[in-house]
């Protein structure tokens, strides 16, 4: 599977864009501003129907305009062809096309095209609070699993009505306990599952995880991920609803895997404490690949990989680990940028691989193969 084309049309910096690729390589070169990392996140919505980047859709949209349309042009096994188009109009909402048929749902998108990213901001998952590593074994389980991801979708769907009705009986004094009952079920029998599913996808990676660890650092300390959740509990249901005292007072759900967490761990100790600069790097090139092995093991076939920025981010060694197994054809079809061009092409013309370059400016691409 590879992507054959890419338009984008009034999509951030990009007024109107069209680029045809390598299935191997491609190299998106320009100054910071340029619009390169717009182009990896175009590739991103046609994936997972959303940006890596802005929370918002509207947020996409180029100033003073209404709207923007990504389109991609797919070859997937057997030579089978997909389109792909996500139209984003301001005040409606978005949607998701396959072959030019509109999707009643766009979660019925997500999986059919596997990608992993690799951003200059992924440092973040050890360095920042639960919620984004939540939302990256959430999206990675996601893109394998539908029911999953229906499952997660009601999950927050009767916490945020739990949480409304918390909030309702705070500020009118009446309380409807029979309604609350009601999502303390939902939300006790989708926690456990959901955590089930967490807890089997960890013990998937674990051995991955060490192994690239152990690759890209070149290093023997060992590495792991522990699962933080209490919906595992035989007794979770009655935890739950022992904490419903505090949740009237906190007019907030206390229990359930929207408080789960995931310890990065080095040795017996959490990286972020006392992993070095270069161990939490390693560690989060080793998470993503673990990831893209995943996809590949599961689905049978190599997701499309984003690196944005990498050569500033990383080190000689780990980008030389890195371009070793690019080299040795460990991945698929790549996508990534690269600030100075010069750099960027003398490490890639080593790799005997396709590499087409296309240098950005403002907004517009031009190629150079």
């Amino acid at each position: 599977m590879y992507l054959k084309s890419l338009e984008l049309l009034q999509f951030k910096n990009h007024e109107k864009t069209r680029i045809q690729f390598s299935p191997e390589i491609n190299c998106f070169v320009g100054l910071n501003g340029s619009g390169k990392t717009n182009i990896l996140d175009g590739i991103h919505y046609l994936s997972l129907t959303k940006s890596a980047v802005q929370s918002s859709d509207s947020l996409n949209v180029q100033h003073q305009k209404d709207f923007f349309a990504i389109k991609g042009q797919f070859e997937l096994a057997e030579k089978k062809q997909l389109e792909v188009r996500c139209t984003v109009e301001l005040g409606r909402k978005k949607q998701i096309y396959q072959n030019g048929k509109a999707l009643a749902k766009t979660s019925e998108h997500v999986g059919l095209i596997p990608l992993v990213l690799v951003a200059p901001d992924d440092t973040e998952l050890i360095k920042g609070g639960s919620e984004g590593r939540r939302k990256f074994f959430d999206g990675l389980i996601s893109q394998l699993d539908h029911a999953y991801l229906d499952q997660l979708i009601r999950y927050h769907h009767f916490l945020k009505q739990r949480n409304a009705l918390l909030k309702k009986f705070a500020e009118t004094g009446r309380r409807d306990l029979t309604l609350l009952d009601k999502y303390d079920t939902e939300l006790i029998e989708l926690s456990k599952e959901l955590a089930v599913r967490r807890n089997e996808l960890l013990k998937d990676m674990a051995t991955l995880l060490q192994s690239h660890y152990s690759e890209i650092s070149q290093g023997q300390e060992l590495v792991s991920v522990q699962y933080e959740t209490e919906a595992l509990r035989e007794d979770f249901a009655e935890y739950f609803k022992s904490l419903r005292k505090k949740d009237l007072i906190t007019k907030n759900s206390n229990a359930g895997i929207h408080k789960d967490d995931f310890g990065f761990m080095i040795g017996e100790h959490p990286i972020r404490k006392i992993g070095s600069q270069g161990q939490q790097k390693s560690y989060i090139i080793a998470l993503k690949l673990s990831q893209f092995q995943i996809f590949e093991n599961e689905k049978g076939e190599k997701p499309v990989l984003l690196l944005d920025d990498i050569f500033d981010k990383l080190d000689d060694l780990r980008i030389a680990q890195l371009m070793k197994l690019i080299s040795q054809h460990t991945f698929g079809q790549i996508f990534l940028t690269d600030a100075r061009p010069e750099r960027s092409k003398k490490i890639l013309s080593e790799l005997g691989s396709e590499v087409f370059f296309f240098p950005i400016h403002d907004g517009t691409v031009t190629s150079e193969t």
